[in-house]
């Protein structure tokens, strides 16, 4: 399996013989709205071109239609005809966009051999949850490959730490600049939640991406990685690639 980090949460994902391109992230720096009165996002631009980025693709995974996830770009410029799996709360909005070949997992879905089941997440606490509505993640199995669970927007809730001790996943996408909504409330991971991803599923090699790019993010790359160190832990366990980075893992044996 290989994996390149686009921006955000915007990642090509080689697996079992197919190329996912997974919540796309598409507009030119600034051209999105502002999340805190910062400054607009995205806060930095693609480090490779539209065309390198859509090169090959042969589905489209979107874990919710938040304008950090699946923007006005990606909506225009993405080829209507293409497979899109998405949350069954959305199948509508992409059937409105001229989506033609829309997926809605609820449970699991077959393409081909890849089985991709959705997951539950919660995009952060109390009121905000009002305003972050329905998200989720997805999780990947195929022959062959390392399995991937791709928590999407959330903080770490019992379900997921659960999930990681049942289901045991090869590797772990977590979203992780501690993104924060309204009055401060955390609406995504931040370095210590990420840090203890690792601790509840130490045979994961887990992969922090959702860094850098928003403008109502708190927690860097640097920080990540010093959080990361001073709980014990090795830059080999958690990955935090920078955008257009390229990283091969293998199939736990």
């Amino acid at each position: 399996m290989e994996l390149q980090l686009i921006r955000n949460a915007t990642v090509k994902m080689s697996f079992a013989g197919k190329m996912l391109l997974l919540d796309p992230y598409l507009g030119e720096k600034g051209s999105g709205p502002s999340y805190t009165g910062k400054e607009h996002s995205p806060v930095v631009s693609l480090p490779i071109a539209l065309e390198e980025v859509l090169d090959g693709v042969d589905a489209v995974v979107v874990s919710h239609v938040h304008s950090d996830h699946f923007d006005t770009t990606a909506r225009e410029i993405l080829p209507k005809d293409l497979p899109l799996l998405c949350q069954p709360e959305d199948e509508q909005t992409m059937r409105d966009l001229g989506f033609t070949d829309v997926h809605p997992v609820a449970g699991t879905l077959w393409l081909d051999e890849i089985s991709v089941s959705r997951t539950s997440g919660r995009h952060g606490s109390g009121a905000v949850l009002k305003d972050m509505g329905v998200v989720s993640g997805f999780f990947f199995e195929a022959p062959g490959e390392p399995s991937v669970y791709w928590a999407g927007d959330t903080v770490l809730t019992d379900e997921i730490r659960e999930l990681l001790r049942v289901r045991m996943p090869d590797v772990v996408l977590t979203h992780s600049c501690g993104a924060v909504w309204g009055e401060g409330t955390l609406i995504l991971m931040d370095d210590a939640q990420t840090a203890e991803v690792c601790r509840i599923s130490p045979e994961s090699t887990v992969v922090a991406i959702h860094m850098e790019a928003v403008d109502h993010a708190t927690v860097t790359r640097k920080q990540l990685r010093e959080t990361a160190r001073k709980s014990g832990l090795s830059d080999e366990r958690l990955l935090i690639p920078l955008d257009g980075e390229t990283v091969q893992i293998r199939a736990r044996s």
